[in-house]
């Protein structure tokens, strides 16, 4: 399955995944507990330096924020026309910057090292008796496919340009959809070898 985590090493690699992930989860909170602009704008910025600081590895993933850049412009001027210009403003704000710093933290965090930090979260569950090392799996595995799906749909979509100079839109759903089955399907067959009974 293919993943945009990058081995180009850069500063937040070091960073350890439980940290990451924890930063991630108090910028969500803090971008949605005010509809200050400043703060907002404030937050952004700071997002777009993390993201540009990690040089050519966050300019390679860049074709994965122009679905991102197009989404907020349709909000925005949704909002426009529903002349609440100020409000779009505010959603722009925090889907760009929870967007920068989430794919942020795929490029730079490894399946192996956000399994081990589920896992470690899930601890108390596992002195219940709860198989907590199948649920961190699942977990990642999840965000692993939602990562994919994107990485395949942009594939399929560039193809479809090539041959028609044309975007593929919903033309691109079959195809991709038989594509996703067959990965869950090669993974599902690799789980079912590897995993104990």
């Amino acid at each position: 399955m293919q993943s945009i985590y990058s081995d180009q090493r850069t500063w937040l690699h070091s960073v350890s995944a439980g940290l990451k992930l924890l930063a991630l989860m108090c910028l969500g909170v803090g971008l949605y507990a005010t509809s200050n602009q400043l703060l907002l704008s404030i937050a952004f910025v700071f997002c777009l330096l993390v993201y540009t600081s990690l040089g050519r590895v966050g300019w390679r993933a860049r074709r994965l924020l122009m679905p991102l850049l197009l989404a907020c412009l349709l909000v925005l001027g949704f909002h426009a026309y529903m002349q609440q210009i100020d409000l779009g403003l505010v959603s722009a704000l925090r889907m760009l910057s929870i967007s920068l710093m989430g794919v942020a933290f795929t490029l730079t965090t490894s399946t192996a090292g956000l399994l081990h930090t589920l896992e470690w979260l899930m601890q108390p569950l596992h002195k219940l008796g709860v198989q907590t090392h199948r649920i961190a799996l699942q977990l990642a595995l999840m965000l692993r496919f939602i990562e994919h799906f994107f990485m395949v749909w942009q594939q399929l979509d560039d193809a479809h340009k090539i041959r028609t100079g044309k975007s593929g839109g919903l033309r691109l759903l079959a195809p991709l959809t038989l594509h996703m089955l067959q990965s869950a399907k090669r993974v599902a067959d690799t789980l079912t070898l590897r995993l104990p009974r």
